[in-house]
């Protein structure tokens, strides 16, 4: 299995192999750098490929061959565009999973408390999704999912289980991090780059054709792209004879503490 630690012992000893070998026979120093770019691009896909469980178990879909899936939302809450995709998924019947970012939650606890009362499950996505996130200590990074916990239960009164990685990277010191926290991490098999993608049709297009069951869909619920596509997505995953269920159902999870 590819994961860090593995990764770390056959590095190690391929290492102290060469070393051996170089004292008695020479090693060009091109070796050195060849092996030294192998382990930093290993770690680099580690790192920013979600799916990957190199660090730590990160759920991304359910191993089911049933025709259902789940879609959830990063980000929010907003009040942009957060009550329209609200709106959206009551007109249509569909739950969803919604990972917040703490420091939204304050100004805008109402909006909060409107996703939960409609039937949708929050989920920690950080406090600060600061852009210097992966660079914290694990105890600082603990202490902002831990303010994340905070804001959502004064909120609404419960604290979350599940955990989403800011920007789905992940490294030892998140490990830590959600270990001390007994998060569940929860990733995404589709995502739909929406925060990248303008225009809707290519979007829409990007997301339907993955469609695939135990799929876990990644939306933002940040910009006006996913309120104009979401109806169509909606009726196309139908058509196809797709389930939308609660991402807690698909992935048999529990959603708080």
């Amino acid at each position: 299995m590819l994961n860090f630690r593995n990764t770390n012992i056959v590095f190690i000893l391929l290492l102290i192999g060469l070393i051996s070998y170089d004292i008695y026979s020479g090693v060009p120093f091109y070796v050195y750098i060849i092996i030294a770019i192998v382990y930093s691009l290993l770690l680099f896909w580690g790192s920013y490929y979600v799916g990957s469980d190199f660090y730590f178990k990160i759920i991304c879909s359910a191993n089911t061959s049933e025709k259902q899936i789940a879609i959830s939302f990063d980000d929010g809450p907003v009040n942009e565009f957060t009550p329209q995709i609200l709106k959206l998924l009551h007109d249509y019947k569909v739950p969803a999973a919604f990972f917040c970012i703490g420091k939204r939650i304050k100004e805008n606890e109402k909006l909060l408390k409107e996703v939960h009362e409609a039937g949708h499950i929050i989920g920690n996505h950080s406090y600060s999704h600061d852009v210097w996130f992966d660079l914290f200590s694990a105890d600082k990074m603990y202490e902002d999912l831990q303010m994340m916990d905070e804001a959502m239960g004064k909120a609404i009164g419960l604290r979350p289980k599940l955990f989403r990685p800011p920007y789905g990277v992940t490294n030892p010191n998140l490990k830590k991090a959600v270990n001390k926290g007994n998060y569940i991490s929860v990733g995404w098999n589709i995502r739909s780059l929406d925060t990248v993608i303008t225009d809707e049709q290519k979007l829409l297009a990007k997301v339907t054709k993955a469609l695939k069951p135990g799929a876990v869909v990644l939306f933002h619920d940040t910009g006006k792209a996913i309120p104009a596509i979401l109806p169509a997505f909606i009726q196309h995953a139908r058509d196809k004879g797709f389930e939308i269920v609660r991402l807690d159902k698909l992935l048999k999870l529990e959603p708080y503490v």
